[in-house]
C-alpha cells in the first residue's frame, strides 16, 4: 500500500480517463478543471511517466495510461462495492423500510411508530406511502420479486390477500361506516337523511373490481335513496378525510383507522352500520429465507398492534 500513489489523484485520473476530458471530469466530481490538472500532474510526477497528451481543448491518454485503465476500472468498481457492503452491513441491521397505502400508514402505523422504537431502539423506519399497495383484483400479479426491485422490507396492500410467491397475514378486515363532522351529522338519523346530503368518496376504494362505496352501503341498508347520490371524489384516503373534517360533507371511513379523529370528536358515526368489504389490510415481506431480522420485527410488531383491543 506504501507504494501506491494518493487515492484523491488515482480516483480524478480514473474519471478524467473514462470522460477523456478535464472539463466533464471537474462536472462529474464538482472541482475545477484546475483542480483536476493539478492532481493529474503531480500523479504523473508520482509515477515518472506522462498519462495524457494535452491538446488545444482536448486530451488523450498516453500508451501507459491505456495500459493501466482496466485494471484501474475495475479496481474502482471493487472498491465501490466494498464501501456499499459496509454501508449495507451497517445499515441492514437497523434500516427498516415499508410501504402502505396513504391513509393507512398516517393515521395507523405513524401515531404507533413510538411503540416499535420502544420495542427495538436501535432500529430507523423509512415509511413509504403509495396507491401502489392497492390491488385492483382477487388474483394479484404482485409478487415477491416487486418488493426486492423497490428496496421494500415490509409493504401492508390493500386488497383480497392472493400473491404468487408470498405468505400474507391478514392484519384488518375493512369496515365503513358513514362519518361526518358534529354539525353535519346533528339532524340525521336514517339512511335515507343520508341520502340527501354530499358524500365524500375515495376513489382508491374504486380501484377494486368489487366495489365497496356508498352505492353498496344504501344496498345494505335497503335504501330508497341510492339511484340519486351527490358524490365529490377525490384521489385518495387523505384527501378524502380533509374534506370531511372540513365539513363539506360524509364520508365512509373505519372506525379502527380514524380512532383519534372518533376520540376527539372531529368526527362522528352517523349509523352505526358498518359495511363490510370484501378486501383487507395484509402484511407481506420477503418471506423466511429472505427476511431481514429488522424487517421480522417490524412485521411482527404490525400483527402485535393489530390484535391489541382498540383496534
Amino acid at each position: 500500500m506504501s507504494r501506491l500513489p494518493p487515492m484523491i489523484a488515482l480516483s480524478y485520473f480514473e474519471v478524467a480517463s473514462r470522460t477523456k476530458s478535464f472539463a466533464k471530469a471537474a462536472q462529474e466530481l464538482n472541482v475545477t478543471p484546475a483542480a483536476i490538472s493539478h492532481q493529474i500532474k503531480a500523479l504523473e510526477a508520482y509515477l515518472g511517466v506522462e498519462l495524457f497528451v494535452r491538446h488545444h481543448r482536448r486530451v488523450s491518454l498516453t500508451p501507459a495510461a491505456r495500459a493501466a485503465l482496466p485494471e484501474l476500472h475495475e479496481g474502482f468498481k471493487t472498491l465501490q462495492q466494498a464501501v456499499d457492503n459496509i454501508r449495507l452491513f451497517s445499515e441492514e441491521r437497523s434500516v427498516v423500510t415499508v410501504c402502505a397505502e396513504p391513509l393507512f400508514a398516517t393515521k395507523w402505523i405513524v401515531p404507533r411508530l413510538h411503540r416499535f422504537y420502544a420495542r427495538c431502539p436501535e432500529a430507523e423506519v423509512r415509511l413509504q406511502a403509495s396507491l401502489h399497495t392497492v390491488d385492483k383484483c382477487r388474483h394479484s400479479d404482485f409478487e415477491g420479486s416487486q418488493l426486492k426491485r423497490a428496496g421494500i422490507d415490509v409493504s401492508v396492500r390493500l386488497g383480497y390477500g392472493d400473491y404468487k410467491d408470498l405468505a400474507p397475514q391478514r392484519l384488518m378486515s375493512l369496515e365503513l361506516v358513514p362519518m361526518g363532522t358534529a354539525e353535519l351529522t346533528a339532524s340525521l338519523k336514517s339512511a335515507e337523511s343520508l341520502g340527501k346530503q354530499t358524500l365524500l368518496w375515495d376513489s382508491t376504494l374504486s380501484r377494486f373490481k368489487d366495489s365497496c362505496g356508498w352505492h353498496e352501503w344504501f344496498l345494505q341498508q335497503a335504501s330508497e335513496h341510492i339511484g340519486s347520490l351527490r358524490e365529490l371524489r377525490f384521489g385518495n384516503g387523505l384527501l378524502t378525510l380533509e374534506a370531511a373534517l372540513s365539513g363539506q360533507g360524509l364520508l365512509l371511513g373505519s372506525k379502527a383507522l380514524l380512532q383519534a379523529e372518533l376520540a376527539a370528536e372531529k368526527l362522528q358515526v352517523v349509523i352505526d352500520h358498518p359495511m363490510h368489504c370484501d378486501q383487507a389490510y395484509y402484511v407481506v415481506s420477503a418471506g423466511p429465507n429472505n427476511e431481514r431480522d429488522i424487517a421480522r420485527q417490524f412485521r411482527e410488531w404490525l400483527l402485535d398492534e393489530a390484535s391489541l383491543p382498540d383496534v
